[in-house]
């Protein structure tokens, strides 16, 4: 492992926007007294090795909200078609920062020392350009449920691939010696500037579109992900109902 460089600085970026399918403004839906953003905000402020904390939104609502409870907000452009897009533009501002984690503003419960490893990671290793997690599964059968993505990985840590498909295919199904247990894959990323710059210009590639994950089109282009292992299983807001768990969560 290579030691930390002084000049790394990690900013971490929350995208935030109105519009949800199943879920419109739910970045402010109120969750235990605070928007759900907020959440998201504060336990960010409790990881380690972080520069900045940040939430880029299009949204004057939800800005508004952001900075009324203290955060640094950046505005970005509504044209963006994904969260990484948007930090990318973010990037070309913060022109101090080396290093870039993107944590899901429905992600309430992320926890900070997941993030602070992510930052470790990155620090302890320059030549990481592109970083993620995963996690075991703790219901056999999510396995089988294209909402939850699974990874596979190579022997040195980095994703081998990544599929909403139960992966990979045990064809000998009795060979206990052969079985290898898929992980669930976390939706939180780490970037260094130059490879979130390079994996924007790309145009999305065939596996993206198949499986609908973004991040197939790193791996399509030769970027490797390293992948860092954890225990913690978020808990993320796609529906009013999922708000609800989570604030009783919370509250517990």
């Amino acid at each position: 492992m290579s030691m930390p460089t002084s000049k790394t600085t990690i900013a971490l970026v929350i995208p935030a926007r109105w519009g949800s399918t199943r879920f419109p403004g739910k970045c402010l839906h109120p969750i235990a007294g605070k928007p759900l953003v907020q959440h998201v905000w504060e336990r960010s402020l409790q990881a380690k090795g972080i520069s900045y904390v940040l939430i880029a939104t299009d949204d004057d609502r939800i800005a508004k909200a952001a900075l009324n409870f203290g955060a640094d907000v950046v505005m970005t452009s509504p044209d963006h078609p994904s969260g990484t897009d948007r930090i990318a533009e973010v990037a070309g501002r913060l022109k101090e920062a080396t290093h870039f984690i993107n944590v899901q503003g429905d992600e309430p419960m992320i926890d900070p020392l997941l993030i602070s490893s992510l930052a470790k990671t990155l620090k302890c290793n320059p030549k990481i350009g592109m970083i993620t997690a995963a996690t075991p599964f703790t219901d056999p059968k999510e396995a089988d449920d294209p909402n939850c993505v699974k990874v596979v990985l190579r022997p040195d840590g980095d994703a081998l691939y990544f599929s909403r498909s139960r992966i990979p295919c045990h064809r000998d199904a009795q060979d206990k010696k052969t079985r290898i247990a898929p992980l669930l894959h976390l939706g939180i990323y780490g970037y260094r500037k130059d490879i979130l710059r390079k994996l924007v210009r790309f145009t999305p590639s065939p596996l993206e579109q198949c499986e609908k994950l973004e991040q197939l089109r790193a791996l399509e282009h030769g970027i490797p992900i390293r992948v860092v292992l954890t225990s913690h299983r978020g808990v993320g807001v796609d529906t009013p109902g999922d708000a609800i768990r989570v604030e009783k969560l919370l509250r517990s």
